[in-house]
């Protein structure tokens, strides 16, 4: 498949932040543009099909190759200070941190009788 690829994601959220996770094997962190603008997250980059001169040919190629971009809509309850991007075997993972506001706090109150 050339042209413009899908991106697949998962997103978890937890108590303090939001973590994609994007499989995109073969790749290398720097072909990643992460960003943030508007309150909206955007991965975009690019796979090349590498034709190595071998002999033989391909039977099947089910992998997506060729430019690829996704974008989410945040919710307000991230802060877009401190995101985080990192690329490990095949998976990008963006981490988006909550603001303080959004966290859940525990409060004591006092009861009285």
């Amino acid at each position: 498949m050339a042209g413009r690829g899908f991106l697949p994601v998962g997103i978890r959220e937890t108590d303090h932040e939001l973590v994609l996770k994007a499989d995109v094997p073969d790749m290398k962190f720097e072909d990643f543009n992460v960003r943030i603008e508007n309150g909206t997250l955007t991965i975009s980059g690019e796979r090349k099909f590498e034709e190595k001169k071998e002999e033989g040919g391909w039977h099947r190629v089910e992998r997506s190759y060729g430019s690829f971009e996704r974008a989410f809509a945040l919710p307000d309850s991230v802060s877009p200070e401190g995101v985080k991007a990192e690329y490990k075997n095949g998976t990008l993972t963006v981490t988006l941190p909550k603001k303080e506001i959004a966290k859940p706090r525990q409060i004591k109150v006092q009861v009285s009788n």
